[in-house]
């Protein structure tokens, strides 16, 4: 007998899972094949219309800005490529040089209809849709069948809006801060000893390894952006996505600048050969003064991504707690460094270089500095909208919408000062 209690925890993590937009876009897929299929049984003549729920599939977006923006390119390349697999299936029928013609005369196709980035999928829809058509089909029905696919597929998107991937983004957006704060652990760990510079080298291809992990991240983010634009279930999207950019633009300025921290440590190394990296009580201080930099990045990532929640207030006062904390050691080790220098100038501009970038990231992650460029980036983003859609600007205007747009652009001031 199976045992219900451990149907307990599957039961939850099901639930908990439901709202996660993989979860969501995949059903909304099914739902929206399911009933072209189902309404394609009744006005198609063919026993089994296949055609009308995989241009359902094909039709159906991520985002709904993506609907809106190429739905219509996509819709013509579904239509197109079926349109050319009617064509052959009622001529030749599949074989292995009909196959060859077909993507040929699909791309050609493609190419004269002007679906741009969708030329592929002209020859995709062609051959999925020649593989489940026979000879005997007729072409109207085809037609029948993707226009109901095509329709359902346009209709779930906008009575079924997509799922929003802030919360992906999000995550993707504290992975990264968390790398670079192990990162960052690790190289205070080797600043306090010896550590030779084939170790330092190590830290020093991690860091530049980190420049991959920031490209999924923004490609995360443009996919949170694309899910924000229009959807009618999220209020304020503006906001929201102009918070995550400049949060994963300082977040990628100090990657960089930890590249080039790890670049000074591994010269460093190989000036100081044997001898210990930092004089003792300069590499404690290091250590101390990066494992605070590096808790502040993640408390940067926190704030970032529960901006506009209830624990933005607490988030924020962590970050103000550990800047303060760690721009309090930067400065003792400013002294220490000062007082080595004047003893020993040797390699002075190394040591002054650690100095210099752990200023630039407490610099970074300061809130007034974020707060600042925030704001700039919603007057640019505001210009821009004007400027390229002055009617829409106008009736927002009318709407009271950007009255309510610059209410929550100072509100994020004021919270952030």
């Amino acid at each position: 007998m199976y045992d219900v209690r451990k149907w307990g925890p599957r039961l939850r993590s099901l639930v908990r899972r439901r709202r996660e937009p993989v979860v969501v876009q995949t059903l909304r897929s099914a739902a929206a094949a399911t009933v072209a299929y189902v309404i394609a049984l009744r006005l198609s003549p063919e026993p089994a219309p296949l055609t009308s729920p995989l241009t359902a599939l094909l039709v159906v977006q991520v985002t709904f800005y993506a609907t809106l923006t190429n739905g219509i390119r996509r819709v013509n390349a579904v239509v197109a490529g079926v349109l050319v697999a009617i064509a052959f299936s009622v001529l030749v029928g599949l074989t292995w040089w009909s196959l060859a013609l077909l993507i040929v005369a699909a791309l050609a196709v493609g190419h004269l209809v002007r679906v741009d980035e969708y030329v592929a999928e002209v020859a995709i829809s062609a051959m999925l849709v020649l593989g489940v058509t026979t000879v005997g089909f007729t072409a109207w029905a085809r037609i029948v069948e993707t226009l109901i696919g095509a329709v359902v597929g346009t209709a779930c998107n906008l009575l079924l809006p997509p799922p929003v991937w802030v919360d992906e983004a999000g995550r993707s957006i504290e992975d990264l801060a968390r790398r670079l704060r192990q990162l960052m652990l690790r190289l205070g760990e080797e600043a306090g000893g010896t550590t030779p510079w084939q170790r330092a080298a190590e830290r020093l291809h991690e860091a530049r390894r980190l420049d991959q992990h920031i490209a999924q991240v923004d490609a995360s983010l443009r996919q949170a952006e694309d899910s924000l634009r229009l959807n009618p279930r999220v209020k304020e999207g503006l906001l929201h996505r102009v918070v995550l950019r400049t949060g994963l633009d300082t977040l990628e300025i100090c990657t960089v600048v930890l590249r080039v921290l790890a670049r000074s440590f591994t010269d460093l190394a190989k000036a100081r050969g044997p001898q210990e990296l930092f004089p003792p009580p300069v590499g404690a201080t290091v250590e101390q003064l990066l494992s605070e930099i590096a808790d502040a990045l993640v408390s940067f990532a926190v704030l970032v991504t529960t901006h506009l929640s209830e624990n933005a207030e607490s988030a924020e006062a962590r970050l103000d707690a550990e800047l303060h904390t760690a721009a309090g050691t930067r400065d003792r080790l400013a002294e220490l460094l000062r007082e080595e220098i004047g003893r020993n100038t040797e390699n002075w501009q190394l040591l002054g270089a650690v100095l210099t970038e752990t200023t630039r990231i407490i610099d970074e992650l300061d809130t007034e500095h974020r707060t600042r460029r925030l704001l700039e980036e919603l007057d640019r983003v505001s210009r821009e909208q004007r400027a390229r859609l002055p009617r829409v600007s106008r009736l927002r205007e009318r709407l009271g919408v950007q009255e309510e747009l610059w209410r929550n652009r100072t509100g994020v001031g004021e919270r952030s000062r």
